[in-house]
């Protein structure tokens, strides 16, 4: 009789053991149900629908966000670069390329919460459209690290793992047809500091 009580609660420790860290893991990744990945960059179009699947729901829920409606705007998050490196605070980066069509995009540094990076200083770590400058092609280059740079800047500090998170606002991409030819500009590392 106690082999058996022992057995069965074993059996249940190691499921929920199993169950929940399988949900953890789940909800930490940023692939998953239902995204979509271009280059380094990751979205959920679905997470701010009626069709988000439950682990989209449950991220949003978790991290208290306010998801965008697909008429509304897209998210895109990247956590590696162009090598496939985690991103670091401590290290610069290129970001370049062409933007899609939207009225209005955000990209800001982010940490492990998906918040503003704390940079310790009065400049935010984040840039909007209407104050980058762009090149005669319409791309745009955003050099990233703890030192000014000239042309268009984001300030990052510290020392961790770091996201970028890169907002569309009231754009045609949101629709599931807009996203088939759209490309995302790349994320280069240029070195670390020491």
């Amino acid at each position: 009789m106690l082999k058996t009580a022992l057995l069965t609660l074993l059996s249940l420790a190691i499921a929920v053991g199993v169950g929940g860290g399988s949900v953890w893991y789940a909800l930490q990744a940023q692939d998953g149900v239902g995204a979509i990945r271009i280059g380094q960059w990751t979205a959920f179009p679905e997470i701010g629908t009626q069709g988000a699947d439950p682990y989209s729901k449950a991220r949003v829920a978790r991290e208290g966000v306010l998801a965008l409606g697909k008429a509304e705007g897209l998210s895109f998050i990247a956590e590696r670069d162009a090598a496939g490196e985690p991103l670091r605070r401590e290290c610069a980066y290129t970001i370049e390329g062409g933007f899609p069509t939207a009225r209005f995009w955000t990209l800001y540094a982010a940490d492990q919460s998906l918040g503003v990076v704390d940079t310790g200083k009065p400049r935010l770590a984040a840039l909007q459209s209407y104050q980058v400058l762009r090149q005669p092609d319409n791309a745009v280059t955003i050099a990233v690290g703890n030192r000014p740079a000239p042309g268009n800047w984001l300030l990052t500090d510290g020392f961790g793992k770091m996201y970028f998170v890169l907002t569309f606002y009231d754009t045609p991409i949101a629709s599931s047809t807009g996203l088939s030819d759209v490309s995302l500009p790349s994320i280069v590392k240029v070195g670390c500091n020491a």
